[in-house]
């Protein structure tokens, strides 16, 4: 009884950074409505936004939890569309949280290039390079596996004509991988945009230095 009380709790708890979570991305201009989706993984769970539901109206009662088989295990609100991406992140990456958006930046981005241009160092805190997925329909397997295949060796990706996928050890380490790829694409078609000129890109030996140093950044516990 006191293991399933443990459990219930940190499913609450779980559940009210994963609605603070979504409710940020509107908050800051990622998404619009309730477009894009959050998930987080709770042992063999995956806590889930659901679909069509605008996030300011989510409530402790809503949460909705399928296993990684895609059964609903919790909760009465279906699980977003998008639920065989976040199901496939899991299975295949030791990730603990995903963030998909179509913020407006990584979205134009998606539909001009099949990698975003290293313009930034910060192109390694997401593993290198950013690939683009091909395009596949919204909420297919295809679409999931097209994903994959971008997101190898890398914690973020864009999608053709879509927009964005992150994920990371943690909900706020997720969301600020979204947030910075998005910056990026921001960066990137900014200085693209300017007639006559061409950005100076980063060369791989650059971002593996950047990568390198970024490893020890931030503050020690």
């Amino acid at each position: 009884m006191a293991e399933q009380r443990r459990d219930t709790e940190e499913q609450q708890r779980v559940w009210a950074e994963l609605v603070a979570t979504a409710r940020r991305t509107v908050t800051d201009g990622l998404v619009v409505g309730t477009s894009g989706n959050v998930s987080a993984r709770v042992g063999d769970l995956v806590l889930v936004t659901p679909t069509g539901v605008p996030y300011d109206r989510l409530t402790p009662a809503d949460v909705t939890a399928v296993d990684l088989d895609g059964r609903q295990v919790l909760g009465t609100l279906v699980p977003t569309s998008e639920l065989p991406m976040h199901l496939a992140v899991y299975r295949s990456t030791g990730a603990r949280a995903v963030v998909h958006t179509h913020a407006v930046h990584a979205t134009a981005v998606s539909t001009l290039v099949n990698e975003l241009p290293p313009i930034h160092y910060m192109t390694a805190a997401l593993g290198g390079p950013v690939r683009v997925a091909p395009y596949a329909a919204y909420g297919t397997d295809e679409l999931a596996g097209n994903m994959l295949t971008a997101l190898a060796g890398r914690s973020g990706c864009l999608l053709r004509n879509h927009g964005m996928v992150t994920h990371g050890a943690t909900l706020d380490q997720a969301y600020d991988r979204t947030a910075q790829l998005e910056w990026m694409c921001r960066l990137w078609l900014t200085a693209s945009s300017v007639p006559g000129l061409t950005p100076a890109l980063l060369t791989e030996a650059h971002i593996a230095e950047a990568g390198a140093r970024l490893k020890g950044y931030g503050q020690r516990r």
